[in-house]
């Protein structure tokens, strides 16, 4: 309910215009591309566990809505492999993942390399390396390792981060170099430079902050994270 609006006019306007707008960009994108405004809501990833060597392309969204089916197969194929364990994966990582791979990975197959780990996965790797965090998103079900063969992880980095969305972790001196993207509070490790930045927000006006994760005992696991990163 929007409570904004209860009484006051202003806010319900303002709304219709928004609406207006919408509407407009949508019906040129149909005029000036040719492609149905439809299209754009039926998302479909192409993946491969490294770890498994299977494969899955599978649309998991149509109309705009997440396909139960569809979630449940990606669930299964995103397991800890170490102990065949699934759980739910935040659906919010599937179309971080897609956003990927229409912006630099298209035609393209996304190579998983971790996703879901079960907290008993999660405390042996702990017991054998510091570089892994405590209470991990790959626990959660909000975390990805990945990489795409032909694109360097430096580009998926810059996309990710441009999303502004989440978590970005890059190992570029990984024994196979991976992107780490979650659902989590927006952050990123290593920090990038200013030239960087730029790089991403070319006209200079749209170059964040960089949050920082949230106190000394995070930020210290990001640091660990980045120097030992095989257990990612």
């Amino acid at each position: 309910m929007d409570q904004l609006s209860n009484g006051n006019g202003r806010f319900s306007i303002m709304r219709k215009v928004r609406n207006a707008a919408t509407a407009l960009v949508v019906a040129l994108s149909v005029v000036f591309t040719g492609a149905p405004a439809q299209a754009a809501r039926d998302r479909t990833l192409d993946l491969f566990f490294t770890h498994t060597g299977e494969k899955l392309k599978i649309t998991y969204k149509r109309n705009g809505r997440f396909i139960p089916s569809a979630l449940t197969e990606l669930n299964r194929f995103l397991r800890d492999w170490r102990r065949n364990e699934s759980t739910k994966i935040d659906p919010e990582l599937f179309d971080l993942l897609w956003q990927i791979q229409q912006s630099v990975g298209r035609g393209k197959t996304i190579h998983v390399v971790s996703a879901y780990r079960s907290p008993a996965t999660n405390n042996m790797l702990r017991s054998r390396s510091r570089g892994v965090a405590k209470f991990s998103q790959h626990m959660a079900g909000k975390a990805t390792d990945f990489y795409i063969p032909g694109v360097s992880t430096a580009e998926i980095r810059k996309a990710a981060f441009k999303l502004q969305i989440g978590g970005v972790g890059y190992y570029p001196t990984s024994r196979t170099p991976f992107v780490h993207l979650d659902t989590g509070t927006v952050r990123s490790w290593p920090r990038m430079t200013r030239s960087q930045l730029m790089a991403v927000f070319p006209d200079g006006k749209t170059v964040p902050r960089q949050p920082r994760p949230a106190g000394e005992r995070q930020r210290q696991e990001h640091h660990r994270l980045a120097a030992r990163s095989r257990q990612r």
